[in-house]
């Protein structure tokens, strides 16, 4: 049992806590953290972007989705803490699971008090309502009172056993030029106010940070990979407050019209709360509550009229790219093709020559032997690194060899760094925040002989991911509509994958972005501007990974009828060696060889002749 959960649960004892809830989350409702709120992780070891722990006197459950089911469960191996797969049959889900144990923790306290009335009966959970979104803190709440009980939330637990626990503290904030933004932050503050109008608010409070980046035209580093900085803005009918860490913001980039008022007060209160609380009577306030911290909510006076919107204004404006902004992201993508092509080639004939394909899979192999996972990762990112416009990963590279690429969401450590052998599947999902934009590919790349079932698989995968690409669809068309199109070559051939098909992309921005998906549950439409990715994928336990990630833009078709159609942005060739032709419809081989066209007159002349040479033998037509 981890050491760490020993000591939470001494914790939650003096405090007299009989549940405590550990999110996956910071002071914004973010998805990728700051090193000082990654308190899951810190209990748990459970290293995945998405995940609940929940910590009674005598259990732990940890919920988290199925990209990281093997990561998780490999993980948290002999930490006393039990793996729950969420939405899988038979997995209760956190809010089931918290019902069971409340009625259980009720009916305990109650024949230890020997008082069916008493008020101090039931069950009591707690969490640090700063990193928990309103719209689960209250579901919560509701829940725990049906059984005479209550919540904490002003209490980190995780941060008072935490001795070492990471600064937070802010980054030098700086400005995105128009030349990438396409609009000045006056207009975008403009159409805000006129949602807002609609919305039927005077007072909006953004708690995102890729909103507020984005709305200032303004980045920073605060989260690694990311460049957003910590941040929340207050806008009222007379003025616009931008809240962040002020020393780290300089005069000349400040926003005119726009004040500047600290993160933290003199008390280390977030400064945004202070001023939430002295909100007049009778105003309105828009904010979205599946970010919105609880206890901000908490803050809110009274007597304010609170309209709470899943998609608020920044989000829908952002979601739609401008023209300047698409075809700032369309230099991006073709500048980062540059980089995977030569990062492909590179891979291809570097392993030619290692010879090695008697030498057993393996792991542990040295860092510094370039022909392993972490020596691909670090490869490709030098590629990037060298490219104009660069500013860092937009998250960290997933390098699976065979086995390993089966675990969607892998980190090669120097504990399970694989050597690469000119044999099988090499699995690589990457991506680069550059001046211009944000990236985000996957690639399967064949490092020699496959198996007839990997072809096969393989190009299963990519008649799905084709037919995403060339669909055409109506106005309201819905994610869930065309996540179908995706995965139905995959059905129809026996397999699938536990993960969305797509996910929205931000600029220069968060890598995953909504409010668009493209799932079995998203409901919003998919609209021209939006960018997504197109990666469907499988998984077969302790064999291989197969993913195919392209970003595609949503665009009015040529014809007359207004459909929609889809662009793609990515410029890399798919994996030839492993297509098999006679299962790919006409149509998918004439998507395939366009496509391939497209890549190599996108990119030949800006490659080296030995890697245009190479290029152009993989893009001639199937």
């Amino acid at each position: 049992m981890r050491k760490e959960l020993v000591a939470l649960r001494e914790a939650m004892e003096r405090y007299g806590i009989d549940i405590y809830l550990v999110p996956t989350g910071d002071f914004h409702g973010s998805e990728y953290l700051h090193d000082y709120f990654k308190t899951r992780r810190f209990v748990s070891g459970f290293t995945g972007s998405a995940g609940t722990l929940l910590v009674t006197k005598d259990e732990a459950r940890l919920w988290t989705d199925g990209r990281y089911f093997i990561q998780a469960a490999m993980q948290l191996e002999g930490t006393g803490i039990d793996l729950m797969k969420d939405r899988e049959p038979g997995v209760p889900s956190i809010k089931e699971y918290l019902e069971q144990a409340f009625d259980k923790i009720s009916k305990e306290k109650l024949e230890d008090n020997e008082q069916e009335d008493s008020s101090e009966s039931g069950p009591i959970l707690g969490f640090d309502g700063r990193t928990l979104p309103y719209e689960t803190g209250s579901e919560y709440e509701e829940l725990i009172s049906k059984y005479n009980g209550s919540v904490v939330s002003d209490l980190d637990l995780v941060g008072e056993i935490w001795s070492d626990r990471p600064e937070l503290k802010g980054n030098k904030i700086w400005e995105l030029p128009l030349s990438s933004t396409g609009l000045p932050h006056e207009t975008k503050i403009s159409q805000v106010r006129e949602l807002m109008e609609k919305a039927g608010a005077d007072y909006h409070l953004i708690t995102t940070l890729d909103d507020n980046a984005w709305l200032f035209n303004l980045r920073g580093s605060d989260v690694e990979r990311t460049p957003v900085f910590f941040s929340y803005t207050l806008i009222t009918p007379d003025e616009v407050i931008l809240y962040c860490f002020k020393d780290e913001c300089p005069a000349e980039i400040i926003p005119e019209g726009v004040t500047v008022k600290n993160y933290f007060d003199s008390l280390d209160i977030l400064s945004i709360c202070m001023d939430i609380e002295k909100l007049p009577d009778g105003a309105s306030l828009l904010m979205d509550g599946k970010s919105v911290p609880y206890a901000i909510m908490g803050a809110i006076p009274d007597g304010v009229n609170i309209i709470l919107d899943d998609v608020i204004p920044t989000s829908k404006l952002k979601a739609c790219k401008n023209p300047v902004e698409i075809e700032s992201t369309k230099a991006a993508h073709i500048n980062d093709g540059i980089a995977m092509v030569n990062f492909i080639y590179w891979l291809k004939t570097s392993i030619e020559k290692e010879g090695n394909a008697g030498e057993a899979f393996r792991v542990g192999a040295p860092t510094s032997d370039p022909m392993t996972e972490i020596g691909a990762s670090d490869y490709i990112e030098k590629q990037r690194a060298s490219l104009p416009g660069y500013l860092d990963l937009s998250f960290d590279t997933i390098s699976g060899y065979m086995e390993h690429g089966a675990i969607v969401h892998y980190g090669a450590t120097p504990e399970t760094n694989a050597k690469l052998r000119p044999v099988g599947f090499l699995l690589v999902d990457s991506g680069g925040q550059y001046e211009a934009g944000t990236t985000d590919i996957t690639r399967t790349i064949a490092l020699g002989p496959l198996t007839d079932r990997m072809k096969e698989c393989y190009t299963t995968v990519l008649k799905g991911h084709a037919d995403l690409a060339m669909a055409k669809f109506s106005d309201g068309t819905t994610g869930i509509e065309l996540d179908k199109i995706a995965k139905a070559p995959l059905n129809a051939y026996g397999i699938s994958y536990n993960h969305g098909t797509g996910h929205g992309v931000g600029h220069v921005l968060c890598v995953h972005e909504g409010p668009q998906r493209i799932n079995t549950i998203s409901e919003e439409s998919i609209i021209p501007g939006m960018i997504t990715s197109n990666e469907p994928g499988y998984y077969p336990e302790g064999e291989f990974g197969i993913r195919i990630e392209n970003e595609i833009l949503c665009v009015k078709c040529d014809d007359q009828d207004g459909s929609y159609c889809f662009e793609n942005l990515t410029c890399c060739p798919y994996e030839r060696d492993a297509v098999i032709k006679d299962m790919l419809t006409d149509d998918e081989i004439r998507y395939i060889d366009d496509y391939h066209a497209w890549v190599f007159d996108s990119l030949k002349e800006n490659l080296k002749p030995e890697v245009r040479d190479w290029l152009e033998t993989v893009c001639k037509p199937l």
